[in-house]
């Protein structure tokens, strides 16, 4: 019964998650999800939910965009709600992407990109990248609409800043910058955003407030573009209950910043023991790292590795399957993949 798919919804490859695992015992290393609690407040948000579940919710976010626009030097109409990160990754194809039009973005890099293309029958024009991973545009280059995410996943790389900057100063087209790690990296490209007309930077509140299992992102950007892409969203994208804990998290962005540093101390020291003992460890400005093993495969350390109740994530391909991301956990979480890593290792 597929004559009622459209051709490129049968033909497309569709996104594929991260493993979520039924069984206990697992640590999860392979979804780059916060190793941290959410700030407290956002308990204290709760109170009361019940009596305002039986209404609508705001459908434009005004409490939430009004914090976002203070903690970014903007204005509340630069700023748009989404329902995950993704939700505006999805409405920007569709409001800036002519048939004829074409999107682009970094290969490898997230792998929701190229379906969105799909999805919308548009050209896809992916700039592959070095051997080690790092940037550069070839000449000529052109798209209606480009993906930059920066730190890129799943490489965990952040690219120099001027060259970000003179890209989109130049590009003719739209840059997404895509900043879903941004807090966990050297330095970011909101100022671009509220400066530029081409220009929208997108976060989530997944990773650096542990906010994963929520569901909310942002766009901060031109006048213009939010409202087109406010036109296009659903009526009530964002429920009651995220604009609520969304607002509480972004208030305490102190408790938020605690726990990035405790990762990115946990980063620093995990990736300084893989180098030690080998692995090619790419600098990373994220909460994962992106490492090739000594000696094994990646794809055995993986099974390996799964085998032990540890699950990291294995990007088969020609420019990733020779690398593991491995998202940073606790401390305690890191020793024991490290343990196990070693114990992997001598196994093989």
């Amino acid at each position: 019964m597929t004559g009622f798919v459209r051709r490129a919804v049968q033909e497309m490859a569709g996104y594929t998650p991260g493993e979520q695992p039924q069984e206990p015992g697992f640590i999860k290393l392979n979804t780059n999800e916060n190793a941290y609690p959410p700030s407290p407040r956002v308990a204290d948000a709760l109170s009361g939910v019940p009596e305002s579940l039986r209404r609508y919710p705001d459908p434009v976010c005004t409490d939430l965009r009004r914090a976002i626009a203070r903690l970014h030097g903007g204005r509340v109409e630069q700023v748009l709600i989404g329902n995950g990160s993704d939700e505006i990754l999805a409405l920007a194809a569709a409001a800036f992407v002519e048939r004829d039009g074409s999107i682009g973005y970094f290969e490898p890099s997230y792998s929701l990109y190229p379906v969105l293309a799909d999805l919308h029958e548009v050209e896809k024009r992916p700039v592959r990248l070095n051997p080690d991973f790092s940037w550069r545009m070839p000449a000529g280059y052109s798209a209606s609409l480009f993906f930059l995410a920066n730190p890129n996943a799943p490489t965990s790389i952040q690219y120099p800043a001027s060259d970000v900057q003179s890209f989109c100063r130049s590009f003719a087209g739209l840059v997404l910058v895509d900043e879903a790690y941004v807090d966990f990296a050297g330095y970011h490209c909101m100022d671009l955003a509220l400066s530029l007309p081409n220009v929208l930077a997108v976060r989530t509140l997944s990773k650096s407030y542990s906010l994963a299992g929520l569901r909310l992102g942002y766009a901060v950007g031109p006048e213009p573009l939010i409202e087109a892409l406010c036109k296009i969203k659903d009526s009530y994208n964002v429920d009651a209950l995220a604009q609520r804990i969304a607002w509480a998290a972004i208030e305490d962005g102190g408790h938020m910043r605690r726990n990035v540093e405790r990762i990115q101390a946990t980063r620093e020291r995990v990736a300084a023991d893989l180098a030690a003992r080998g692995f090619e460890v790419a600098p990373s400005e994220t909460n994962f790292l992106w490492i090739k093993p000594p000696r094994i495969p990646a794809r055995t350390l993986f099974e390996s590795l799964r085998a032990r109740k540890i699950l990291v994530r294995h990007f088969p391909g020609e420019l990733t399957g020779d690398h593991l991301r491995v998202t940073i956990g606790s401390d305690e979480e890191m020793d024991a993949f490290l343990r196990e890593t070693r114990a992997a290792i001598r196994a093989d």
